[in-house]
């Protein structure tokens, strides 16, 4: 305190008076540097974190996908319930941090998750193009204080498919092999069904397509179901995504209450994956799969029609998510981690057949 008294007060009367205006204005004086911002000066550092926060999505293979085309940014927030520009969207957070990880010995490729951000959001901060802020997963062309954000059963599942006959190793996130899921919802009764591993964080998306003869004669009550996600299109979808995955990676899915799924037990002995469904109206019992639905609503933005999208479009969003490195996976990505997995898995078979 005493510093600060002696550092800010005013002296215009001939002794130090300490006035809140006046060291305002001191402090602000003090506080600017003539320094340029790294992302000018380092141009190999400003193309990383471009193309980190705006590339192109592209297919497993390296094909890229160029997604829905989406009308010019023009210093709005992301548009309600319509397309947006598909990008590869690492957060400044994930950005800052996978920088140790792929240049270890280069102390130049650092910056912070903040200076990131203050070049995006601050006029004359930094290299950045303003409009790169529409490829952030919140899309707001300004910043929201972070205080301001601070206010702010069903007669298929049975007693013995309950969250709480879930086996315990699938709660700790431990034991890989253990899945969450749901659908998220377009126009059109369209689809997209959504897997995550809970400990790997890995994404899988289920291509829901409209079966023949959708749209042909208005609905009827008990009709068939031909959207795409009825509980047999469903279970065939569903069954065909995760019986690609070795039988130790393909334990448990976690669904909401949807209906979907009715037809569990007959995915579970086709599959030999249990189905567990959780409380009603509790979806932070499913918390990896609502968050990783949240980040693909900039892929697949509510009130748009998603049977647009086909296997391969799908397959390229969820590559692009797998390769986003992740803070609770201590900076590596979903592929990385599962790929681990699945790497131990073949160890431990050659182990038990020696």
């Amino acid at each position: 305190m005493s510093r600060e008294l002696r550092r800010n007060a005013a002296t215009r009367s001939g002794k130090l008076q300490y006035r809140a205006t006046v060291a305002q204005w001191k402090a602000q004086q003090a506080a600017k540097r003539p320094k340029t911002a790294k992302l000018v000066t380092n141009p190999r550092l400003r193309e990383y974190v471009q193309d980190r926060l705006a590339g192109r999505v592209t297919g497993p293979d390296g094909t890229p996908v160029t997604g829905p085309a989406t009308p010019a940014w023009k210093g709005l927030n992301k548009p309600r319930r319509q397309d947006r520009r598909w990008a590869t969207a690492w957060s400044p957070e994930q950005i800052s941090n996978r920088l140790k990880l792929d240049f270890p010995d280069d102390e130049s490729m650092r910056i912070s998750h903040e200076a990131i951000y203050q070049s995006l959001f601050i006029e004359g901060r930094g290299a950045l193009k303003r409009e790169l802020v529409a490829c952030l997963r919140t899309g707001r062309a300004l910043r929201r204080p972070r205080e301001r954000s601070r206010n702010k059963p069903h007669g298929h599942v049975t007693a013995d498919v309950v969250i709480s006959r879930r086996p315990a190793q699938a709660a700790d996130r431990a034991v890989p092999g253990h899945w969450e899921g749901d659908l998220i919802i377009g126009t059109g009764r369209s689809a997209i069904g959504t897997l995550v591993e809970r400990s790997s964080r890995a994404t899988i998306l289920v291509h829901l397509p409209r079966l023949e003869g959708y749209g042909e004669q208005p609905r009827g009550k008990n009709g068939p179901a031909l959207a795409g996600y009825g509980a047999e299109a469903m279970n065939t979808a569903l069954a065909a995504s995760i019986t690609a995955l070795p039988q130790q990676l393909r334990k448990t899915i976690t669904w909401d209450r949807g209906k979907e799924l009715s037809g569990h037990a007959a995915f579970t002995m086709a599959t030999g994956t249990r189905v567990y469904f959780a409380d009603p109206h509790s979806p932070w019992q499913r918390p990896t799969n609502e968050n990783t639905n949240g980040l693909l609503r900039q892929y697949f933005p509510k009130g748009t029609d998603l049977s647009r999208w086909n296997a391969t479009d799908l397959e390229a969003v969820a590559h692009t998510l797998n390769n986003r490195p992740r803070k609770i996976l201590g900076w590596k990505t979903p592929a990385e981690v599962f790929n681990e997995q699945l790497q131990s898995l073949k160890q431990a078979s050659v182990a038990t057949t020696d």
